[in-house]
């Protein structure tokens, strides 16, 4: 049975060891320009390299103090046996020096078809049964952390349910439910640090509230009331937590690809032993943005993990109309990236998947793709309609015999952790739970349309003034449609 770190091997493209091999072959070259060498020289040149990584180690130390030793040796270590691992430059041989590759000449013409490499496995730790497949996988969670796994999960889905009726009463003018990706959400949520970043795309809801997010703001942010973070000001769903390291959801797609690249840097350079994580879709991968993250993160060496949730469809959208090649993993190996595929249903191959992502990204620098190959069951959002393009069987697949709430449940089940009472009485509460946030979320005030000026410039200037006034005669002038008393004064 293949296990976790195996797979990752396997697609790991070695772009590090590549590197260095470019870089001394490139040294020597030069070298062979201005003297006469001969193989002897070959062995002195590789052994000055490594002294010269040492020496660039010994003046990083000096230039900044407050690097902590460990880490630095950890780092050092990484580089110098990478450039061990360099094969000896012979330059008789007839191998290409081209430095923005590498690679053999060929004598024949031949195109590379795309159907050369099998598809890349997914990796998985239970089956549909909730069985353990391989032992040795087996994250050997405790019974209280799989509850809370569980719960949250159903949370999520009654919250969801709730939510969603309530938009098509209209009672909230928009909301996206994250039905069938519940194990996307809470297994790569759980093998995170809370001072990780989180960079959202808009189906992200379970991180949040796997943080300790509670229901009250969840429905504040949907019903923008005034106790909503975001004072009003985004489209439902749109959430963001400052103090729970999860960054405010923008509309645009794939933009939070680039950024999440530049912030890895920049936690890179503070060496904070934090990483950052962005989720997206398989259909924000076909955006330039995601071109411009993955190559920035693995040129700069970046502690990132890139969560793709490929759960089949961009709107409506089929992913065999999204691409030709074999899904969003195999990108990865071109841009430089570790990359893995994972059974998204499964929340202990995406749990595992992530957290070793996490442990190898900050200990080695270098940015991670995860592909969590799920399905999603409800329709891409309250304005769409997905029985436009595609079967009411197809969705009943995926909803009652390949689900990762069920998977999850028949496991704890197997091991006496759960039963129908216990179900009974967690459905119940949950609801309970979300109804009363629901409720208080609809008697408060909206926030006070002053909020609209503020928090754009310290002080405010005299163009958002202006408009601010023009907004206040507006409102006056027509004030029988604007109900002020549901407004915060």
């Amino acid at each position: 049975m293949t296990t976790l770190p195996e797979i990752l091997d396997r697609f790991n493209q070695n772009a590090s060891a590549a590197k260095f091999r470019g870089r001394a072959v490139w040294d020597f070259h030069r070298q062979e320009q201005t003297r006469d060498t001969h193989a002897l020289d070959v062995k002195m040149a590789a052994a000055r390299g490594v002294k010269k990584l040492y020496g660039i180690g010994l003046h990083a130390i000096r230039q900044n103090a407050s690097l902590k030793a460990t880490t630095f040796l950890q780092q050092r270590a990484f580089r110098v046996n990478g450039a061990l691992r360099q094969q000896p430059f012979d330059s008789s041989a007839e191998k290409p020096q081209f430095p923005g590759a590498s690679a053999e000449f060929i004598d024949h013409l031949e195109f590379i078809q795309p159907n050369v490499i099998s598809g890349i496995p997914v990796y998985r730790v239970m089956d549909r049964q909730g069985q353990i497949i391989n032992p040795s996988e087996d994250p050997k969670l405790s019974k209280e952390m799989v509850l809370n796994f569980y719960q949250k999960m159903t949370l999520l889905n009654t919250m969801d349910r709730i939510l969603y009726e309530s938009q098509r009463q209209g009672r909230i003018s928009f909301y996206m439910t994250n039905y069938g990706e519940e194990g996307t959400h809470i297994g790569s949520a759980a093998a995170l640090e809370p001072t990780d970043l989180v960079f959202g795309q808009y189906r992200e809801a379970g991180v949040l509230m796997y943080r300790g997010f509670p229901l009250d703001l969840f429905m504040a942010q949907c019903y923008a009331n005034a106790d909503d973070l975001g004072k009003g000001r985004q489209m439902p769903v749109h959430y963001g937590c400052k103090d729970l390291n999860f960054v405010t959801i923008s509309s645009p797609l794939a933009t939070q690809l680039p950024q999440a690249a530049g912030a890895a840097y920049a936690v890179k350079r503070e060496n904070s032993n934090r990483v950052v994580v962005c989720y997206f879709g398989e259909g924000a991968a076909s955006e330039g943005d995601a071109h411009a993250g993955f190559n920035f993160s693995a040129t700069l060496e970046c502690p990132l993990i890139f969560f793709c949730r490929n759960n089949g469809y961009a709107i409506s959208t089929p992913t065999n109309e999204q691409y030709r090649g074999d899904g969003i993993a195999a990108r990865g190996p071109g841009y430089g990236l570790m990359s893995i595929r994972v059974d998204g249903n499964d929340v202990f191959a995406v749990y595992n998947a992530t957290k070793e992502a996490r442990r190898r990204a900050v200990a080695e620098n270098q940015p991670f793709l995860i592909e969590a190959m799920t399905y999603r069951i409800g329709h891409h959002s309250t304005s769409d309609d997905s029985s436009a393009y595609r079967s009411v069987d197809e969705v009943n697949y995926w909803d009652k015999q390949d689900h990762p709430i069920s998977r999850l449940r028949h496991y704890m089940t197997a091991r006496d952790w759960w039963g129908e009472d216990e179900e009974k009485a967690w459905r119940k509460q949950s609801r309970k739970l979300v109804m009363e946030a629901f409720e208080r979320a609809e008697r408060r005030l909206k926030p006070n349309p002053e909020l609209l000026f503020t928090d754009v410039y310290d002080e405010m200037i005299p163009p958002i003034a202006k408009q601010r006034d023009a907004m206040w005669r507006h409102i006056q002038q027509y004030k029988e449609h604007y109900p002020l008393d549901l407004y915060e004064k």
